[in-house]
């Protein structure tokens, strides 16, 4: 059964948010609605930063109204704060855009900090195909073998690929109303929209729908008291990280590279990005550095070898260290078993732990759970 966008407006207009009995359609608070072909629902309210607790009950109350349709298979339903600095409160009369979020003099927005989580770490690449996410994974594992607790969120919606990283399957459990438990491995938490969806089943999706999906896994995921929690994100600058940087407040970012002048030029907006939403640089990495044969040990700069070193020196952003391509990470990320869990005493592992000691010293003296920045679009 075709779910339409006028039987979810007929749902949400059961859901009122104040005593004088608005509807949520009504206060002028909600989103397009998106619906895609799975028949999942998107949307978000949107709201002060002072407000998320009072609407918490209403977004968790029109996201089971929505649910209760029939053919409804999910809904994602997520709390915003996003408007222009000029912009009227949610729910007052709409007004012309200023067109610029943020600017000189307006006041900066207030993430949501999750509880008991220190701090949040965003790993990210300018493109895809630099390794990114065996980074993350094996950086997570050396965080924890450090004696942290450490948590591992996959944003990377389009290309999920910590279950594999890690030996994951199965759905997560749902523990408290629509709460999920992370699975646990290598003693890691994680999560990853991979393990709810089929394995082969593309991610279609539009960007309210990405930014919906990834506050939804950071928000309702049981993550506990985590020392750190490692984000996986999508490769590039787009939604999915403007959503991060605005919604959650991260510590810090870490970007991934190789050598070469191409993968550099995308770096470079990794770095300019972050900076321009306020986001602190913790380092670059250059993955794959050199190549290890495996018959002779002898190591080619088959990528050029050093350019992340002198990018990070250009800008003036810590340099966290060099990790080469060998035999022994590709086998073991693809056995679903990370060359830091399983072994632990070899040379990739050493060098993994360099690094994460590295990032750690730099996390130290971030702060913990700032304030999300403002966002400035030009």
């Amino acid at each position: 059964m075709a779910i339409t966008r006028d039987d979810v407006l007929k749902a949400l207009s059961t859901v009122t948010v104040d005593r004088n009995g608005t509807t949520l359609p009504d206060s002028g608070r909600l989103s397009q609605v998106v619906i895609d072909p799975g028949n999942r629902v998107m949307f978000s309210i949107r709201i002060d930063p002072s407000e998320a607790e009072r609407f918490e009950p209403v977004r968790r109350e029109a996201e089971g109204r929505v649910l209760a349709l029939s053919g409804v298979s999910s809904v994602l339903a997520s709390l915003t704060s996003e408007r222009a600095p000029n912009a009227p409160s949610p729910g007052a009369a709409p007004r012309q855009p200023a067109g610029a979020a943020g600017g000189p003099g307006a006041p900066p927005r207030q993430g949501n900090a999750l509880p008991g989580v220190r701090h949040i770490v965003a790993v990210a690449s300018g493109k895809g195909g630099v390794g990114k996410s065996t980074t993350a994974c094996n950086l997570a594992l050396a965080l924890s073998a450090q004696g942290l607790k450490v948590g591992l969120l996959d944003a990377d919606i389009y290309g999920p690929s910590v279950p594999k990283l890690l030996g994951l399957s199965g759905k997560p459990r749902v523990i408290e109303g629509k709460t999920l438990e992370p699975l646990q491995a290598y003693g890691l938490k994680a999560m990853s929209i991979g393990l709810l969806i089929e394995p082969e089943s593309a991610m279609i999706w539009r960007g309210p729908m990405v930014q919906s999906a990834i506050t939804q896994m950071l928000r309702d995921v049981a993550w506990g008291e985590l020392d750190v929690l490692i984000v996986d994100m999508p490769p590039g600058t787009g939604d999915a990280q403007l959503t991060m940087a605005q919604a959650t407040p991260l510590s810090g970012a870490v970007i991934v590279s190789t050598p070469q002048d191409l993968a550099l030029i995308d770096a470079r907006r990794g770095v300019t990005m972050f900076r321009k939403v306020s986001v602190p640089i913790l380092g670059v990495i250059e993955n794959m550095a050199t190549f290890i044969c495996p018959n002779c040990g002898a190591a080619s700069a088959i990528f050029g070898h050093g350019g992340a070193r002198h990018e990070a020196e250009r800008l003036e952003v810590p340099f966290l260290g060099e990790i080469p391509l060998t035999m022994a990470i590709r086998q073991t990320s693809d056995a679903g078993r990370p060359v830091v869990a399983t072994d632990p005493d070899g040379p990739q592992a050493k060098i993994y732990r360099e690094i994460a000691g590295k990032l750690w010293a730099n996390l130290s003296g971030a702060p913990a759970g700032r304030a999300a920045p403002k966002i400035v679009i030009e």
